[in-house]
């Protein structure tokens, strides 16, 4: 039996759009599934900060795994650094498909250096956007409108990707999400 790579599903939007809710309930319908892995993150955040689940790290901690080549991939975005471990590569290989919540500024970089990759970009409209970003609590009303504003402006584009809007009802959206992701291996 030969095994055929997985695929790297990149999931991307911006913040505010639901990416951590759809892969939270993909993840929980996928339980079990040895076919699907959703590796944790590091990011330079306490772990009590709220948000996704994660491997917390220090700035220097981080360099340091960034300097002996232990990140897949990584990014900066909002003053924290977020990486994905070099150990993910393994599973890639090993036919399983990795499911990752990224930065849009990786994508091209992942295109090129992990095929193959599929792009599952998640958006929602601006006043939805707005209202998730007021909601959570985070940011100045100031900072939301520049958020919105830099969200309309970066869109993601290829033959790779699957746009989710994810503005309606969540369990419509995981279901569109888990079909993307089963589709993988239809070949």
């Amino acid at each position: 039996m030969i095994n055929r790579r997985g695929t790297l599903f990149l999931v991307v939007g911006p913040s505010g759009a639901g990416k951590d809710s759809l892969i939270d309930g993909a993840k929980a319908a996928l339980h079990g599934d040895g076919r699907h892995v959703f590796p944790r993150r590091y990011i330079t955040r306490p772990a009590d900060a709220g948000g996704e689940d994660h491997i917390p790290v220090s700035n220097e901690m981080f360099a340091t795994f960034l300097k002996r080549g232990e990140m897949l991939l990584s990014w900066q975005a909002h003053n924290l650094h977020y990486g994905v471990p070099l150990a993910i590569g393994e599973h890639l290989t090993r036919g399983r498909n990795v499911i990752l919540n990224v930065s849009r500024t990786v994508v091209d970089l992942a295109r090129e250096t992990l095929s193959p990759v599929k792009v599952l970009y998640i958006t929602v409209s601006d006043e939805t956007l707005t209202e998730r970003l007021h909601a959570r609590g985070r940011e100045s009303s100031a900072d939301i409108k520049r958020r919105v504003a830099r969200a309309r402006e970066y869109v993601i584009s290829g033959d790779d990707v699957h746009e989710i809007n994810n503005g309606g009802m969540l369990d419509a959206s995981i279901s569109e999400f888990l079909s993307a992701i089963g589709s993988s291996n239809a070949d």
